[in-house]
């Protein structure tokens, strides 16, 4: 444990002093992004002049939302910046680098890149909830515990999605699809789904976990509810580590993955 996190720290510190190698670019990336972010909540702005609730969610309610989902995908891409590249890892074989070396290959590879885009994300979550948002600053730490979760599902899941590549050799584009679907349906305010659409965000596709639970443990914090999320990210955590490091036994070294029998 104690050595993956030394890895993480140093690849976190070396990508980014790599990306301040040019600042203007790094800069224009996050301002980029985070003016991206800003014009998708405006959406939201519009709608709630026209309706103040929608399922019993305000414009706070999904604001709040915006910034958990931003800041956890933030942390996931920055940190773990090989977490939406998973699938195209395994199916072109590059994964013998880092199974060549004397480290835990799936943090290994997580790491090993970073998204500077996912900075802007990260800033404007906490930006939003900071700026936005009545008394933020009183449960600021809770927000920065319940974003690292949010960022975990979003690694967790696609190194799930993406591991599929072991058994369905060119999967690319579904795990890719997954993700983005996660990413999504994850700025939804959950109730605003029918029943059936409901239960797939919950089982199927976690993005329920990512977004809307989170935030409303910060509108209306439950001691039960927050430890029966933080347990659910860990078993999630778990499972895509415990699936990954199985598939490893069907990767073909240096060339793209097939089914074996």
């Amino acid at each position: 444990m104690a050595k993956s996190l030394r890895l993480i720290l140093m690849y976190l510190r070396h990508n980014l002093m790599s990306a301040l190698a040019y600042r203007v670019a790094f800069m224009i990336q996050i301002v980029g992004m985070m003016l991206n972010n800003v014009m998708l909540l405006f959406f939201w702005t519009v709608l709630f002049n026209r309706l103040p609730t929608l399922n019993g969610w305000g414009l706070e309610g999904v604001i709040t939302i915006y910034a958990i989902v931003a800041f956890g995908y933030g942390v996931a891409v920055v940190v773990f910046g090989n977490t939406f590249h998973v699938a195209e890892v395994i199916a072109k074989g590059d994964l013998d680098y880092y199974l060549a070396l004397p480290a835990d290959p799936l943090t290994h590879l997580l790491v090993s890149r970073m998204s500077i885009a996912g900075w802007g994300d990260l800033f404007f979550g906490l930006l939003i909830y900071c700026i936005a948002l009545p008394a933020a600053w009183r449960h600021l730490p809770l927000f920065l515990f319940l974003g690292l979760l949010s960022g975990l599902v979003f690694v967790a899941f696609n190194v799930l999605v993406g591991s599929l590549v072991f058994w369905l050799g060119q999967a690319q584009n579904l795990s890719s699809q997954l993700g983005n679907a996660l990413l999504t349906f994850s700025l939804y305010p959950i109730d605003i789904f029918p029943g059936v659409v409901r239960v797939l965000l919950y089982v199927l596709i976690p993005a329920a976990f990512v977004g809307s639970i989170p935030a409303k443990l910060l509108m209306e914090f439950n001691t039960f509810q927050l430890l029966e999320l933080t347990i659910f990210v860990i078993v999630l955590c778990y499972v895509a580590r415990l699936l990954f490091m199985f598939g490893l036994r069907r990767y073909e070294s240096g060339n793209l993955v097939t089914a074996r029998g």
